[in-house]
């Protein structure tokens, strides 16, 4: 019988490491079964304890989240989205629906918008089919916002409103001196979202060939978020 703090660990060692769940029970010293089900019930007391984003920290009180919104647009907040590999799903209009040619395999996106320089993790868009296109999940998350938001994010989101990206070439034509400056200047605005993206996979679980069932996708990657938030120390729990 493992204690509190040992099913807690195991929950985390899982999310971090993606091992099987014998090889999780052998490590742990309890049954493949036991180990499964200790992981399934402790992943949702983690996620219901820590928010995955600023918004939802405050989505309860609607005179915080209309504080913070506004506080928000002081800020040109940073966006970008990543791909996770599924298996492949049954059915040949699913596998149409989850199939990326980016990727070359089966994929679910989300997206995440994080302050500037990586300080914390705005608001997070989880487990959409892998083609989606990053721009319509960028409106959808718009909704979200203040109309006055400023955002930045690269030439996927180019065309989006009060959004900034990266000047394009075009056809047969050379951006200028000042262009390419610009350029290196919003590149590096934007690296710190890779930054938080980065953290996000170290997780195996967020990085992998996701094994789990799709339905547990978004409980998973929400607690990996509010997990990532605690690392870099933009969310502090009651003691």
């Amino acid at each position: 019988m493992l204690f509190k703090e040992e099913r807690v660990c195991l929950c985390l060692f899982y999310l971090r490491q993606m091992p099987t769940f014998e090889v999780l029970g052998m490590l742990f010293g309890i049954s493949k079964t036991a180990a499964n089900d200790t992981f399934h019930y402790w992943i949702s007391i983690i996620r219901d304890i820590i928010p995955s984003s600023l918004l939802e920290q405050v989505s309860n009180q609607e005179s915080d989240l209309l504080f913070v919104q506004e506080v928000l647009t002081e800020f040109k907040l940073l966006v970008d989205s990543l791909e996770q590999p599924i298996h492949r799903p049954s059915g040949f209009k699913k596998q149409q629906k989850y199939f990326s040619g980016k990727k070359k395999q089966h994929t679910l996106k989300s997206q995440v918008i994080g302050l500037p320089e990586g300080k914390d993790i705005v608001e997070v868009e989880v487990g959409v089919p892998g083609p989606t296109a990053d721009i319509n999940l960028f409106r959808k998350s718009q909704e979200k916002f203040d109309k006055s938001q400023s955002f930045s994010g690269d030439k996927a989101y180019f065309g989006g409103k009060n959004v900034t990206t990266p000047y394009k070439r075009k056809l047969r034509r050379e951006l200028t001196q000042q262009q390419k400056s610009e350029n290196r200047v919003r590149s590096g605005e934007r690296i710190f979202i890779e930054h938080l993206i980065r953290l996000l996979k170290i997780f195996r679980i967020a990085s992998q060939r996701f094994r789990l069932r799709l339905d547990m996708y978004e409980q998973i990657i929400l607690t990996v978020c509010g997990l990532v938030r605690l690392r870099i120390g933009s969310l502090v729990l009651p003691n």
